[in-house]
């Protein structure tokens, strides 16, 4: 397979829904878990946290990394929302410019996503039962989403949509929808398919000449279905331990990976295994175990790349 292996902050407890003030894995100790463990590149994580131009630059090439992507989530479904959230945009763009100063062999691509709404945070998987988008909505959501698609590649990228739960664009309907409407190409992700009740085998088939960008998870489904039967929202699925590290869960990774193989995928693999870290465990066994995890899924996918 033509692709290349990256890692994610996420995957240490760091992103944006890390509690302000939370101490966290330091970007180099965690750099140098990566690059020791084999992987190519890695996501961007919270602006500021790779740092930026010089910085960012210095600190991607010290450890032998590249920028894989990075999450920009924007309000698509609301114009003036939508209006005053592009300056955000335009500050990520010009830190995907700064790391892409160095010549890169894959050039990084803008994760965009939706903004969703809080009743669609809270029940994530059943968003178009608790908070529906009108056909107006889903009129501005494409109209918007294709303006930042146009910005992005005017800034010398190419974009990608991340279908996400607890957003507008969650099930596999709403995916069929975006993809119906919006000239951008998608970025499968295992674990919110699940969340949403879609299958990643049949993902990878059904939108696989669409698919530009692959976020890996696997998940452990027994867990996941107790925390969303018990009404959990996205911040509890998140701290549960729900996506777990591969061959611990549910996902068929072959299965996957041969389906995205057969579409001809050449792009970024992203791994991700999102945690939120318990306010009274121990940073360094936090790390530990973390490191220990993206180990095994390097391994995991030693046999395609």
């Amino acid at each position: 397979m033509k692709a290349t292996v990256a890692g994610a902050p996420v995957s240490f407890g760091v992103f944006e829904l890390t509690p302000e003030g939370a101490e966290t894995v330091a970007a180099d100790d965690m750099l140098d878990i990566l690059a020791a463990s084999g992987y190519g590149g890695v996501d961007l994580g919270p602006l500021g946290y790779l740092g930026r131009g010089a910085q960012l630059r210095e600190r991607l090439d010290r450890f032998g990394l590249e920028l894989a992507g990075g999450w920009v989530q924007l309000p698509f479904s609301d114009d003036e929302a939508f209006e005053a959230s592009l300056p955000s945009l335009d500050e990520a763009l010009r830190v995907f410019s700064d790391a892409a100063e160095s010549g890169p062999a894959r050039l990084p691509l803008p994760t965009l996503a939706d903004d969703g709404s809080a009743p669609r945070r809270a029940a994530p998987g059943r968003g178009a039962s608790e908070d529906p988008l009108s056909d107006d909505g889903w009129q501005r959501l494409a109209a918007n989403a294709g303006r930042a698609a146009e910005r992005v590649r005017k800034a010398g990228f190419e974009p990608t949509f991340h279908h996400h739960a607890g957003t507008f664009v969650e099930s596999p309907a709403e995916i069929d929808r975006f993809l119906s409407v919006v000239d951008i190409d998608l970025t499968l992700d295992t674990g919110h398919l699940f969340i949403a009740g879609g299958d990643p085998i049949d993902a990878a088939r059904r939108w696989g000449d669409r698919i530009n960008h692959l976020h890996l998870k696997d998940v452990d489904l027994t867990e996941l279905r107790c925390v969303l039967a018990a009404g959990g929202g996205m911040r509890e699925v998140w701290s549960s331990g729900s996506f777990v590290a591969f061959g611990r869960g549910d996902i068929d990774l072959a299965g996957v990976m041969a389906a995205i193989d057969e579409r001809g995928f050449d792009g970024w693999v992203v791994v991700e295994q999102d945690v939120l870290n318990g306010a009274d465990l121990s940073l360094t066994t936090f790390q530990q175990q973390r490191a220990d995890d993206q180990r095994r899924n390097r391994d995991a996918l030693s046999a395609w790349a």
